[in-house]
């Protein structure tokens, strides 16, 4: 049975995007691929800052570490201001925050300024990525949200993958200075057209959890802190075993607090739909390999085969290329097919990749040899991404997608924090910088984890949902769908809630969460939807 059959047109089940939400969508899409670029492209700078401003190894340690722990820590509370106080205004004052701090970081007259600034401007990507991704949920409902999800993948993945790229050819270019001049432009240009051009949403009118907010910033600072400084002082030394432990302890005592809490900052009843849990873990390990694997194999490029940093960036275009052309019709597809399909298939054409390079590396491999599974691994990678990011947001209510797109970037983000420090530390203990050889010895063991890991991310895809019969999206009707989540709210959460939920979605077009994005088990609007279609 066909829409047709149903008498639903194709404009009528995937409208084309209004002038509104063809803004969002690029104002997003950019401000976030501002500050994922920013996260990787100091990786190919090291050395020249390490020369102009003669630093030590652990100063220059410092220059990354000092943003991932404000951004990790800051994910979870900045979206939770998000929700009080507006989406919009605190994706605004991120990208004031981040472009300021970018200021401060080129003009760094030394290390300790440049890691403070460094610090500040991981403050700033906090405010900006959860309510991007907030921002959109709220503009796009059902199959649109599926489809803009998917273009701003395609976007942001390109920073994920290309930031070293980037930053190569800047550095040897110009000067390390202007890997973060790049930012000041766009983002002062950003600030306006967001103020005049994305709707303000918030989410639940509560008091701010600062109880859980101690526990989630304390917890995710010990882990990050330990999985980033392990490598440098040893993984059994105390700081290391201390801060792990510290942070995971942290890390429950949020879990209980959450439970207990009158108004939490993170329902724990997220956690209970298979969609939220199996995203939330897919991404994680998804991002722990895709960072990982990149931080690695630029240096393999550079310190094994010998390229430039210029060179190695255009000898990366086929894991970046497709990113562009397959994430968009991942996202297309994902009302479809289901989430499950694209992060299994997609994931598993990852773990192939990852296996491949591992059986190829040595320090006589020809780079042609490489571009098989370079090209396999991104089409892996595209196709996951949206499908990742749907899943989760498809499993709130739409006052809820800003905790939801909380919780999604921090574990995203500590997956990436996860796999740079298991990796290298794998690399570090079978291999070092001597020659190619010793390098490439330690980069084969290193791919052989990244391949555990992304296979891990494909197992834990099988908890998102699967495959939707033709007849459940389009049969059910916006209302419906509607009504079955501001019931499900209302069973669950305070009446203040569920008032929220219809300040946010003031028309049926502006719910975010379709009924495609819902189990078809226990769907009350799908069910409508079957009884009608019949």
């Amino acid at each position: 049975m066909t829409t047709e059959d149903l008498g639903v047109t194709t404009e009528e089940t995937n409208p084309p995007m209004t002038a509104a939400q063809r803004w969002t969508l690029a104002l997003a899409s950019v401000a976030s691929l501002m500050v994922v670029l920013d996260m990787l492209v100091v990786t190919t700078a090291l050395d020249r800052i390490r020369l102009d401003l003669g630093a030590s190894m652990a100063e220059l340690e410092w220059t990354i570490t000092a943003f991932t722990l404000s951004f990790a820590v800051l994910l979870l509370p900045a979206s939770a201001l998000g929700d009080r106080l507006g989406r919009r205004r605190m994706f605004v004052s991120g990208l004031a925050v981040f472009t300021a701090a970018s200021v401060a970081c080129a003009l760094a007259p030394g290390t300790g300024a440049l890691i403070a600034a460094r610090a500040v401007q991981g403050v700033g990507a906090a405010l900006i990525m959860p309510h991007a991704m907030a921002l959109l949920g709220v503009a796009f409902p059902g199959r649109q949200r599926a489809r803009a999800l998917g273009l701003f993948s395609s976007v942001t993945g390109l920073g994920t993958v290309g930031g070293p790229v980037v930053g190569g050819a800047i550095t040897q270019g110009l000067d390390w200075h202007w890997i973060f001049w790049v930012n000041v432009p766009i983002g002062a240009l950003l600030i306006p057209l967001a103020r005049a051009r994305m709707a303000e949403s918030t989410g639940p009118a509560r008091r701010l959890d600062f109880g859980g907010l101690g526990l989630v910033t304390g917890g995710a600072f010990g882990l990050v802190w330990g999985l980033v400084r392990g490598n440098a002082v040893g993984w059994s030394s105390a700081e290391t075993v201390a801060t792990l432990c510290g942070g995971a302890v942290l890390a429950v005592g949020f879990v209980v607090w959450e439970m207990r809490a009158a108004a939490p900052m993170l329902p724990m009843r997220f956690f209970r739909a298979p969609a939220f849990a199996g995203g939330n873990a897919s991404s994680f390990l998804m991002y722990a390999t895709t960072v990982g694997v990149t931080f690695l194999i630029t240096q393999y490029l550079q310190a094994a085969l010998g390229y430039s940093p210029l060179g190695t960036g255009l000898r990366l275009i086929p894991w970046t290329l497709t990113l562009v052309v397959v994430g968009p019709v991942a996202g297309a597809l994902v009302p479809r097919v289901g989430e499950r399909t694209l992060l299994v298939g997609g994931l598993s054409l990852v773990t192939v990749a990852m296996g491949w390079i591992a059986l190829l590396v040595g320090p006589e491999l020809s780079y042609p040899a490489l571009i098989p599974p370079l090209i396999l691994g991104s089409c892996g990678i595209s196709s996951a991404m949206p499908a990742a990011q749907h899943a989760v947001l498809g499993a709130v209510a739409p006052a809820s997608v800003g905790a939801a797109s909380g919780v999604f970037n921090t574990l995203r983000q500590l997956g990436s924090t996860f796999g740079v420090a298991i990796l290298s530390a794998v690399f570090a203990a079978s291999g070092g910088y001597g020659s190619a050889r010793t390098f490439s010895d330690g980069f084969r063991p290193a791919m052989a984890v990244g391949t555990v890991l992304a296979a891990g991310a494909a197992i834990a895809g099988w908890w998102t949902p699967g495959r939707r019969s033709r007849h459940e999206a389009p049969g059910a009707s916006p209302s419906s769908e509607t009504n079955a989540e501001t019931n499900a709210d209302t069973n669950t959460e305070s009446n203040a809630e569920s008032n929220a939920v219809t300040n946010v979605v003031t028309s049926p077009d502006a719910n975010p969460k379709s009924s495609s994005e819902m189990d078809p088990q226990t769907s009350p609007a799908r069910s409508e939807a079957k009884v009608s279609a019949r």
